[in-house]
């Protein structure tokens, strides 16, 4: 009996790590199932939410793939004139990968939207991989999880932009490089530096994450990792030679072609560190996107104690070394320099934020176990029980809810409802000129399915979010559109600019010549549509 106790009690041991896998992998699917749902629940709505005018633009790209050239080095947009209005941009994978399903099944709005998903998938099952590694499986479930409700991270993985492939690519890189550098297979390292590569191609602010390679490199040489310095120090290199090259080319392609535009602007040598510091870098529109919109007071606390709160202790799995558990803090910081040097871009554009979405997960998880043990790691109680329920309302209820509900508001619906309208009345080739809600906005041009131009008139160093200061100019402006082949006109009646001033006050004389020169096709309780006549 006493042997046959023993032999109960090995088997017993030998199956529990078994049991500890599957229980892991299950959460993991688990994880995996509620990122999708949350994101999914936005699958189809067209593109009006707070990140319109991206998205617009984006989708332009995609259309234009298709609709006119396959050649992945010439991104087009259609919102300055009759073309071509190649403008440099980031590496179009994601753009591309969604015009090769609307060829395929022809144009849905939602096809940017659906990729978006798939890709923030990659970011959670990687991610997941990455704290595992780095922390343990118990941080891991808890990273994974942040990530996949965070509002920031469902409403960019959710949005036709290239940000969640961005962010795809480079955790997958970094996951796969620290696997390598753990003593892995020779093979995952040429895969790591091009999923890196990938990543920093379709998103500039996804090098930062390169600063966790380099740290290796430089900090983390333990037994049997000299030998692997050369090989990282030639793909780090042939990386960074192809990201330098292919950005080199998109700023000689924006800078060649009408309207002259390069994605990205309002960085430190651009504005000057003077202005930068006037304005304490942006911090207070910092502070609004992440309170109002990102991460809501709840994730905040829990990223704020995560900071004061060490890192676990090195595993099993690190050996004797340390080096691996501050791989968080080193990708926070290089996103911290990142958003220093492009503090104005980033506040006029909070999606590149999102190369942060991985760092802020892993100190949220970390503030979270320790909030809910309160520091002594047991997590068995009814106590802790509770405290868990209270960490998870207060962030569905103070986070998620309404920052998810601000940002998906249709902001946009007029714009939409115009364009669509604009469709079934323009002649196929016709060009139209649209204002948004949001001035500036292309988003009524992409729906109309032509090509023509926002206004006031944009592109280069022109800022056409705010309108001219007197009808006259405003006047001129639209006669040399004319000129260049406008035949339509369409205003949404709550457009604003900037400076909120509504266009049908501010440029009434505008529309009263309008009346005079054009003809009004339609005029309802959102927008007004006039047919210009030809020159």
């Amino acid at each position: 009996m006493r042997l046959a106790a023993n032999l109960s009690g090995r088997a017993h041991d030998q199956m529990r790590p078994i049991l500890a896998e599957r229980a892991d992998r299950i959460i993991l699917v688990s994880i995996l199932i509620i990122a999708a749902m949350l994101r999914g629940q936005y699958l189809f709505q067209p593109l009006v939410d707070a990140f319109s005018w991206r998205e617009a633009s984006t989708a332009m790209i995609a259309d234009n793939f298709y609709r006119t050239s396959w050649n992945i080095f010439y991104p087009e947009v259609s919102w300055t004139g009759p073309g071509p209005s190649y403008q440099g941009r980031e590496f179009q994978i994601y753009t591309y990968i969604v015009a090769i399903l609307n060829a395929i099944f022809g144009w849905h709005d939602w096809f940017g939207r659906l990729v978006a998903t798939g890709f923030g998938l990659v970011t959670v099952f990687s991610l997941h991989r990455l704290a595992a590694l780095v922390w343990n499986e118990r941080h891991a479930h808890v990273v994974a999880l942040i990530y996949a409700a965070m509002p920031a991270a469902i409403m960019i993985d959710s949005s036709f932009l290239p940000d969640p492939a961005m962010l795809a690519f480079v955790t997958l890189g970094i996951w796969l490089f620290l696997k390598y550098w753990a003593g892995g297979a020779a093979w995952l390292l040429p895969v790591a530096a091009l999923a890196f590569t990938l990543g920093a191609l379709t998103k500039l602010p996804g090098l930062a994450a390169g600063a966790v390679v380099a740290y290796l490199v430089v900090i983390g040489v333990g037994k049997g990792q000299k030998r692997q310095r050369i090989p990282v120090i030639l793909a780090m290199a042939l990386g960074g030679a192809t990201v330098f090259s292919y950005y080199s080319w998109a700023i000689f392609l924006g800078e060649s072609y009408p309207p002259y535009h390069v994605a990205g602007s309002g960085y430190i040598w651009e504005s000057g560190f003077e202005k930068f510091w006037k304005n304490a870098f942006f911090a207070r529109d910092l502070w609004e996107t992440a309170y109002y919109w990102f991460y809501g007071l709840p994730l905040i606390v829990l990223f704020v104690v995560g900071l004061w709160v060490p890192p676990p202790l090195p595993g099993p799995e690190h050996g004797k070394s340390s080096t691996l558990i501050w791989v968080p803090h080193i990708w926070l910081g290089s996103g911290l320099l990142v958003y220093l040097v492009a503090a104005r871009e980033v506040s006029n554009n909070p999606w590149n934020l999102h190369v942060l979405s991985v760092p802020i997960a892993f100190f949220c998880a970390r503030g979270a176990l320790f909030l809910v043990s309160l520091g002594k790691y047991t997590y068995t109680s009814l106590a802790t029980l509770s405290r868990a329920v209270f960490v998870v309302v207060a962030t569905v209820l103070w986070s998620i809810s309404p920052a998810m509900e601000s940002m998906k508001r249709p902001y946009a619906a007029a714009a939409q409802e115009m364009g669509q309208r604009l469709a079934t009345l323009v002649a196929p080739g016709d060009l139209v000129v649209a204002i948004s809600p949001s001035v500036g906005d292309p988003i009524a041009i992409y729906y109309s399915r032509q090509r023509g131009w926002v206004f006031p008139p944009g592109g280069g160093e022109k800022m056409w979010s705010v309108f001219v200061d007197d009808d006259e100019t405003a006047i001129a402006q639209l006669e040399e559109l004319r000129a260049l082949g406008a035949g339509w006109f369409a205003v949404a009646k709550n457009a604003r600019d900037f400076k909120r001033r509504y266009f049908i006050e501010h440029h009434a004389g505008v529309l009263a010549y309008l009346d005079e020169t054009a003809t009004l096709v339609e005029d309802t309780d959102t927008y007004l549509i006039y047919r210009m006549k030809a020159d």
